[in-house]
């Protein structure tokens, strides 16, 4: 009995030893810190697991990511950022100039990967393109520099607009532009109404009821959250104010504005992806250059046209990259 005991014993203890090595053995699951404005449902947020998987990665097995939502208001940015960095996750993926901005001052060691509207050498986040330097890389959407366009698009869709709205949520990025797309306006002899919103209950009733009591014949959106999250209620808003709206993204023409002129945002998160995977792979964020895009895309949606009485020019639609019907 005793032997048989001794047995048992040994067994158990060269078992639990086995067990012991496989899990010193395991390979780590690296975690990535993922700060969005829009939900982790939204097309970019997709875009950017659908990335993750076409490289091999499959959340929960053999990667992690941990999502936290700033909501419509800037003020979480900080305690959000310094909570991701406290777990310490082995990338941080930020999408607007603010949480770039308090990523960077978080941490100089957690590569980041960026996705941003502004240029990130003027505005001191990399040292240059080529190599960016630090610990921040990613993509710049350009978002910004076709402001110009975007106006010349609407004014030879609408012939005869003379004033434009422009939903103004509250924060310094979307003043920022305001000032971009009123200089663009200026050169074409149209006036850019501002539609103020405020971060905490946006009034979008409001301000479409001021646009038309300005007499607005058009609608410009940009690339912010509140707009984003909100964006199926104001294209609905616009097509029953028969307003033409000239937005940003490409997602907002999907649930219903008019038009769009920009970068492809799922196919720039999915290529996110790829910095996350060469970063994980051991190459440093200082040594990949930050990509700029090299398509655009025109976005029109026939169906929200027809709704508002509008006949889409052929010479626009001809060049149109996508159709909605």
């Amino acid at each position: 009995m005793s032997n048989k005991t001794f047995c048992l014993g040994l067994g158990a203890m060269l078992f639990a030893l086995c067990l012991s090595a496989e899990a010193q053995q395991a390979p780590k699951v690296p975690r990535i810190g993922y700060l969005s404005g829009t939900g982790p449902k939204a097309p970019t947020v997709v875009g950017f697991r659908r990335g993750l998987r076409d490289l091999g990665y499959i959340e929960g097995e053999n990667i992690l990511i941990e999502y936290r939502d700033i909501g419509v208001t800037q003020d979480r940015i900080p305690s959000l950022v310094a909570e991701l960095v406290q777990l310490k996750v082995d990338v941080l993926v930020v999408s607007t100039g603010s949480t770039i901005r308090a990523a960077k001052q978080a941490t100089k060691t957690i590569p980041i990967v960026m996705m941003t509207t502004e240029d990130p050498v003027a505005t001191g986040l990399i040292d240059t393109l080529a190599r960016p330097g630090g610990n921040i890389t990613g993509l710049t959407l350009l978002t910004r520099e076709l402001s110009g366009k975007r106006i010349e698009l609407l004014k030879e869709m609408v012939p005869t607009i003379s004033r434009v709205g422009y939903l103004l949520p509250d924060s310094s990025d979307a003043r920022i532009r305001f000032k971009e797309y009123e200089a663009a306006a200026r050169a074409l002899k149209i006036t850019l109404e501002s539609l103020e919103l405020q971060r905490q209950n946006p009034d979008f009733e409001g301000a479409f009821q001021a646009a038309v009591k300005g007499r607005v014949s058009a609608l410009i959106t940009a690339r912010n959250a509140l707009l984003v999250v909100n964006r199926k209620q104001i294209a609905d808003l616009a097509i029953k104010n028969r307003l033409p709206s000239m937005s940003e993204r490409n997602d907002m023409v999907e649930a219903g504005g008019l038009v769009s002129y920009g970068t492809n945002e799922a196919e720039n998160y999915r290529r996110a992806a790829l910095y996350v995977d060469k970063i994980l792979k051991g190459v440093k964020p200082a040594d990949l250059p930050v990509e700029q895009p090299t398509k655009f895309e025109l976005v029109i949606n026939l169906k929200t046209a027809k709704q508002i009485g509008l006949t889409i020019p052929q010479s626009v639609l001809f060049r149109a990259d996508r159709v909605i019907k």
